[in-house]
């Protein structure tokens, strides 16, 4: 497989003498040397997504329309190189990594739709007396350059959520995927400037966080910033990003309650995906689960036994559920939270052990939300069981989290789900499903320490957009 290993500035695919590797976390295979941007890249790319927007800004929805669903279309036709990419470079198993690509088509996709209904509203001038004639209205306008700083986790389908949208608006864009995971969002500029993107709209700088992230966050010339990612992260842009607009998607813990007389045989199935596929690498994983004392003991030991069946390995084989950890360092941090966990008390009911940064699909109970694998966010293939006796109290444990995704909760009571929507304190609450479902058109967002904004073709436009009133005397 052949990548551009490139930075894209403009319409220029440019090398540095200065580089860092990109590895398969599976074998640790070296993949690619990618070049190591510094600042200079950096005001380069800003510079150069500048000049950009001046004429950008002024094309017409159908033209950005068409270049998204160019990129849709190319994107189709490379659907399973660019699997493979991901699932070589992030650990990510192939059917997952074939279902992101397919994502990514569809968020591009959506993306081109909203193009065309990016509009404002009529505003009553005259509700007040004031407003005697006088007509008014408000447009959205693109904001101009904004820098969007990706995760490892989704390197397409992530990305796509935040330069789809941007492009769509016309915007101009920074992108600095994460280091570990660049090559998708490399292969994605390719196609992109294929599709008919004017030169210097999207700019792709690669390197490190301190070195690029940290340069870009603060650069005068950007507009906005978008991240995904952690929460120290995400504090720290928020501390140097001065009076920038700023959207972040923090992650969380998410947990699923699974309460009294539902049939919770058929809730393991989902389960076992949400808690474990892409090792638990996701932002809204399943990581807490609360069931009903009367389903507990039952529950718990049919968990068991379809965790302790869960195939793990090679992410190129088809039948893998998933691979690797996206480095061998997070494996031995989800080793050390475990082992805290069963001197605490814990039971570890299976897994729990490592081989390099392969860490066994991990299910434990009599967990307290004192332990590390409860309070923060594992993001690792590791899920805990805790019983309620009371909805009320269910909905206490599942609040008492500084984050807030996304949340699930299976019932037959509308009582209980009508509950779960006003008390829950989540951005999205999805009933009689896993808090792992996503669809990519709908807002996407949290509250408490999950972040700001929401994502969403459609809600992300608005993030990347100002209005603009227009007052007009007659």
């Amino acid at each position: 497989m052949v990548f551009k290993n490139k930075m894209l500035i403009g319409k220029n695919w440019i090398s540095k003498k200065k580089t860092f590797n990109v590895t398969n976390p599976y074998n640790n295979a070296l993949l690619a040397k990618v070049p190591a941007g510094d600042e200079n890249d950096v005001s380069d790319a800003v510079d150069t997504a500048e000049k950009a927007f001046k004429s950008f800004s002024n094309f017409p929805a159908h033209k950005r329309a068409s270049i998204l669903e160019n990129t849709a279309i190319l994107l189709t036709k490379h659907q399973e190189e660019i699997a493979r990419t991901i699932a070589l470079e992030s650990g990510k198993a192939i059917t997952y990594a074939r279902a992101e690509a397919a994502r990514g088509i569809e968020t591009f996709k959506f993306a081109s739709e909203e193009a065309k209904r990016i509009h404002g509203e009529i505003i009553p001038m005259d509700a007040s007396p004031v407003g005697e004639g006088r007509f008014g209205f408000y447009v959205r306008v693109p904001k101009g350059v904004i820098a969007a700083i990706s995760p490892f986790n989704f390197p397409l389908n992530l990305v796509a959520h935040k330069v789809a949208p941007a492009i769509a608006a016309g915007n101009c864009v920074v992108l600095k995927p994460s280091s570990a995971t660049p090559l998708t969002a490399l292969k994605l500029g390719e196609i992109m400037l294929k599709a008919g993107l004017p030169a210097g709209v999207l700019n792709i700088v690669t390197g490190g966080g301190g070195s690029v992230g940290d340069a870009l966050v603060r650069h005068d010339g950007i507009s906005m910033v978008t991240f995904t990612g952690s929460m120290i992260v995400g504090k720290r842009i928020k501390e140097i990003s001065g009076l920038k607009f700023v959207t972040l998607e923090l992650g969380s813990n998410s947990a699923v309650i699974i309460d009294r007389d539902v049939d919770y045989e058929k809730t393991i199935p989902r389960i076992i995906v949400g808690a474990y596929y892409n090792s638990g690498q996701t932002c809204i994983s399943v990581q807490r689960i609360y069931v009903h004392k009367s389903l507990y003991k039952k529950f718990t030991e049919n968990f068991r036994e379809a965790v302790k069946k869960i195939k793990v390995g090679d992410p190129m084989d088809d039948k893998v559920l998933f691979g690797p950890m996206i480095e061998e360092k997070e494996a031995v941090r989800t080793e050390e939270w475990i082992s805290e966990a069963v001197k605490c008390g814990a039971r570890l009911e299976t897994g729990g052990k490592r081989k390099g940064a392969v860490i066994d699909a991990t299910f434990l109970s009599d967990t307290t939300h004192s332990m590390k694998l409860i309070k923060d966010e594992v993001f690792a293939p590791v899920a805990s069981v805790m019983k309620f006796d009371e909805f009320d109290e269910a909905m206490t444990l599942a609040n008492d989290s500084i984050y807030g995704l996304n949340g699930g909760i299976y019932t037959n009571s509308i009582s209980r789900a009508i509950q779960a929507i006003k008390e829950y304190k989540v951005g999205s609450l999805m009933i009689n499903d896993i808090p792992t479902y996503r669809v990519d058109h709908m807002p996407y967002g949290g509250v408490k320490a999950s972040g700001l904004g929401r994502e969403g073709p459609r809600f992300a436009i608005e993030e990347m957009t100002d209005i603009k009133m227009v007052s007009i005397s007659y």
